[in-house]
């Protein structure tokens, strides 16, 4: 039945978008770019749906759909930049500690596809490391030495001047 299949697919995108446009967001660091993966990804999950909805977790195959769209576009020569129109915007800023989200934000940014994808598998969506690796379809010591280098970089990156002054 057509219709069942199509009912069950937009239940399961509009419950779900949000969260896959936040985590497509911190892979790419752009709300534009993230529409456009969240809308890849959403397509192939379309095309796929009978074959989603057999496994036990829907939400991990969508995750590894969102990822997989987000580093063949990073390993691309040519990357496409669509810009929306009438799109949603950004969200607004919670509360709390602004200045740090965004130093974070650009941090982030200037990582490596890969140890950006880790990181945000591993410590947004809670990921173990065997689910890490399943997902980016690698050892689970490639995620580790990933995130670990990273974290490392990040580090470096957001150390305050106070923190480089040794006393």
């Amino acid at each position: 039945m057509p219709g069942a299949h199509d009912a069950e697919f937009t239940d399961y995108v509009s419950a779900r978008s949000p969260w896959l446009r936040q985590v497509a967001y911190l892979l790419s660091g752009d709300w534009h770019a993230a529409d456009e993966l969240v809308q890849v990804a959403v397509t192939r999950l379309y095309l796929n749906w009978s074959r989603v909805r057999a496994v036990e977790n829907p939400d991990g195959y969508a995750r590894t759909v969102l990822v997989n769209a987000y580093l063949a576009e990073r390993r691309s020569s040519w990357v496409r930049r669509v810009i929306p129109l009438g799109g949603q915007g950004e969200p607004l800023a919670a509360e709390g500690d602004v200045d740090g989200a965004l130093d974070l934000r650009r941090a982030l940014a200037d990582l490596p596809p890969r140890q950006r994808a880790v990181l945000v598998l591993r410590y947004y969506c809670d990921l173990s490391v065997e689910e890490t690796a399943r997902t980016l379809r690698c050892s689970q010591g490639n995620v580790k030495s990933q995130a670990a280098r990273g974290i490392d970089r990040l580090r470096r990156v957001l150390r305050s001047p106070a923190e480089e002054v040794s006393p």
